[in-house]
């Protein structure tokens, strides 16, 4: 009996596009086109138009040989990962399908789909931190990220410094250089810089050209990743890779998913920064499963039409807020008074986002009373669906930072956080104006 022969070429994975698929002629198509195919050839599933649901947990091998290449880049013996289809805790068609085309969204080499947004930002900052390292990161952030940073990683020795999301550079460069300080004294390195900008929920921005620059200047070039959330406006409003991150977050849950159906999360970047959390998510598990990441893979082919929508309706429903006698001021990026957040946003975005903060004139039982009086919005804590959603975040999602935290931070007891869906915005308007009249 022969001896099995590794094949010099992997065979052609299923999911796979035509190499044709990207370009008409010498021009490159938009995402918006590319989402209703890419990674996806219809003749190697039996013609579906779309992707079955690839309900498995196991997948054939097509030789010994071929198994054991797939292994070997599942275990890391060989660079690049898997060739192939292995095990669903690894990968899948539906959910390699879906990072193909969360790839194109941020123009990024590589895309990990995780099973929450929360899933991926912990198994990201699990690959890349050990005992004695230092976590940078601006403020505020999600509360759940500042609490596994400030409250979990802690206790295995790493420990974090923060800076405002507005920081000048001269501000990010001398926390950065505090950062290499403490962690030459305890034995580790910086290990990364994490930012979310827009902030959460402030809508506050962070200068990610001002960060790329320091870590350069302080860390030294590509020393350490920079990490970024994007969820506020990603896909569609600002690509983040562009202006200086090295991996992008999202909580897909959100715009992306765009329904408030499922729960999943995703990061992109080039693969060399990606790999080690790719490897870290094949032990740990905490993949997207089959079912979420095809209704993703529905949901991004509206995505840029939804955002749009609900962009435009924000808009209108600000214009309407800014001058009622009941709002204290709003937290909205097309009305940016601050010179320096209207030079990060110049800079850094193509749009102003439908999710925003409202100041209610009084305190928390005047923002409660509002909230109480809608009547289409939900009162609901989450973001980026087609409806639209309206919180309290010092009371719910950010209840959990320290009360001296929230206040530096501007998270106040009037602080009302409203996610625009793509309802008709006069009725939106009529909610928003009958509510305010109840406070």
């Amino acid at each position: 009996m022969n001896d099995p022969v590794t094949p010099t070429t992997p065979p052609t994975p299923r999911r796979k596009p035509k190499p044709e698929a990207t370009t008409i002629g010498n021009r490159p198509l938009k995402p918006a086109t590319l989402m209703m195919g890419f990674g996806y050839d219809p003749s190697l599933s039996e013609g579906s138009l779309k992707p079955p649901i690839f309900q498995t947990s196991t997948f054939a091998f097509e030789s010994a040989a071929a198994g054991k290449r797939h292994f070997e880049g599942i275990t890391g013996k060989r660079p690049g990962g898997a060739e192939g289809l292995v095990y669903s805790r690894f990968n899948g068609p539906n959910q390699e399908i879906l990072e193909d085309r969360l790839s194109i969204w941020d123009g990024a080499e590589d895309a990990l789909c995780f099973s929450s947004g929360m899933t991926a930002i912990c198994v990201l900052m699990l690959a890349y931190c050990s005992a004695g390292d230092v976590i940078v990161h601006s403020g505020p952030l999600y509360a759940a990220s500042e609490g596994f940073v400030a409250k979990t990683l802690t206790r295995f020795g790493v420990t974090y410094l923060d800076f405002a999301a507005g920081a000048s550079r001269d501000e990010i460069d001398a926390v950065l250089a505090q950062a290499k300080d403490m962690a030459a004294k305890q034995g580790g390195k910086v290990a990364m810089v994490y930012l979310e900008s827009p902030a959460n929920p402030t809508n506050a921005l962070v200068d990610v050209e001002a960060v790329r620059d320091a870590r350069d200047a302080v860390l030294g070039k590509g020393e350490c990743p920079i990490v970024i959330d994007n969820t506020f406006l990603g896909p569609l409003w600002s690509r983040p890779l562009d202006h200086g991150a090295d991996i992008v977050v999202y909580s897909l849950t959100k715009y992306v998913g765009g329904h408030s159906d499922l729960v999943a999360g995703g990061i992109a970047g080039a693969k060399a920064w990606l790999d080690p959390v790719r490897m870290l998510r094949n032990t740990m598990g905490g993949i997207a499963d089959p079912n979420t990441s095809w209704m993703l893979l529905r949901s991004l082919e509206t995505v840029e039409l939804r955002m749009t929508r609900a962009g435009e309706n924000a808009a209108k429903v600000c214009a309407f807020l800014k001058g009622h006698p009941k709002v204290e001021g709003l937290g909205y990026l097309g009305m940016i008074e601050d010179a320096r957040q209207k030079d990060i946003f110049a800079r850094h975005c193509t749009g102003a986002g439908s999710t925003f903060s409202v100041f209610i004139k009084g305190g928390e039982a005047e923002s409660f009373r509002f909230l109480d009086s809608l009547k289409i919005a939900k009162l609901a804590v989450s973001l980026g669906g087609t409806e639209t959603l309206a919180s309290h975040p010092a009371a719910m999602t950010h209840l959990s930072v320290p009360d001296e935290r929230k206040a530096k931070l501007g998270i106040t007891d009037n602080l009302v956080r409203v996610s625009i869906g793509i309802e008709d915005a006069e009725d939106l308007i009529a909610d928003f104006d009958q509510a305010l009249a109840a406070v």
